[in-house]
């Protein structure tokens, strides 16, 4: 069995995509074989140096055509923010499986028509909380579950790049809540709520603050564009178990290229992950004799699965493609009838209502429920 793909841009996450559907057969031999059919994107020129880099059937600059053709099981959607929300419905329309790139739209209210209209359409979707299927993490989802640090007391995470720190860095879309929609939380912040429903579960409210630091950049052709979304947010949250966290995100902190970390507290240990040292696991347990006490390094490897289909040898290191790879393998297996594996569109949501009820809270001072 193989599934006919079309993925619209070849961007930073397109590639990443490209890079997925030749490496998840290879690395996976229990999912049907990708179909690279369709590459779509603007100019036509860069649809075919690309289509042509990776092997793709053909290439348009119609995603329209793309969508509808009856060649296309699956529409791959890793575009800029303001064309996700037409082309998963469109997708939805014509009966396609969506793997979309997060976030989902520019508004909650965005989000919300696309989750109705794949849940209608009975289709299966992935949404891309890459971070969430690092073997790593998904050791730490077990050991908390297990009770290895006891009952959770408090979730710390914050996520920071420097992505944006330069105040003369040049005026894009993503400064434009029209085109980019949120800014630190839509790009960041949504990736460490991801993190906190996998591994301690569902937030119920959210007291926050959020700041645009630099409110203009250079334009490329002259002049300086405003910037309408934040550069950095914080929050209170609390958790529907009780107890309390916080999240925190900026994309103007120096020398902080993807800085996404947590701590988990319990009442017999603590558990840390940060995505910089994304083969790594803090553990610390209160046992012992508290001369010898101390955190223990978790290396990943073979034993955390899904590593050993990439690397047989524990330390050698998974990295971010791999992470994308491991989930279009865990999509391919719902789509064919494995065991449902997410987040999907569905899921997606509700992490992307914390992030626009952090938004609501700065800008009216009032704690908001999710």
């Amino acid at each position: 069995m193989d599934l006919g793909v079309a993925l619209i841009g070849s961007g930073f996450m397109g590639k990443s995509h490209a890079l997925a559907y030749r490496a998840v057969r290879a690395a996976f031999g229990d999912v049907p074989a990708p179909r690279l059919e369709i590459m779509c994107d603007r100019p036509l020129e860069r649809a075919e140096i690309f289509a042509s880099q990776f092997g793709f059937s053909r290439a348009t600059d119609d995603w329209r055509a793309a969508v509808a053709d009856p060649a296309i099981d699956i529409v791959s959607v890793t575009t800029p923010n303001d064309l996700h929300h037409d082309m998963v419905l469109a997708a939805a329309a014509a009966g396609k499986h969506i793997w979309c790139e997060k976030p989902l739209g520019l508004t909650l209210e965005d989000g919300e028509r696309m989750e109705r209209a794949v849940r209608e359409a009975g289709v299966h979707s992935m949404i891309g909380y890459n971070y969430t299927h690092n073997p790593t993490i998904q050791h730490a989802k077990r050991l908390i579950a297990e009770g290895e640090i006891g009952r959770v007391t408090h979730f710390r995470g914050f996520v920071d790049e420097d992505y944006q720190a330069d105040p003369e860095t040049p005026w894009s879309w993503r400064c434009l809540r029209s085109r980019g929609g949120l800014g630190a939380l839509g790009d960041l912040g949504c990736h460490l709520v991801s993190l906190a429903y996998v591994l301690v579960g569902p937030i119920e409210s959210v007291l926050a603050d959020m700041q645009t630091v630099h409110t203009d950049r250079p334009k490329r052709d002259g002049g300086r564009g405003p910037v309408e979304n934040e550069d950095l947010a914080s929050a209170l949250v609390r958790f529907r178990d009780g107890f309390q966290g916080v999240l925190c995100t900026t994309r103007i902190a120096w020398g902080r290229k993807n800085k996404l970390a947590v701590e988990v507290h319990g009442e017999k240990g603590t558990l840390c992950f940060d995505q910089e040292r994304l083969n790594e696991l803090q553990l610390f347990r209160n046992e012992g004799h508290t001369a010898v006490q101390g955190f223990r390094t978790i290396l990943a490897g073979p034993s955390h699965p899904p590593y050993g289909a990439f690397i047989p040898g524990a330390g050698h290191s998974l990295g971010f493609n791999d992470q994308k790879t491991i989930e279009l393998a865990a999509f391919l297996r719902t789509i064919t009838g494995g065991a449902k594996s997410g987040p999907d569109i569905t899921e997606a949501l509700e992490y992307e209502k914390v992030i626009h009820g952090i938004a609501r809270s700065a800008e009216t001072g009032a704690r908001v429920v999710i």
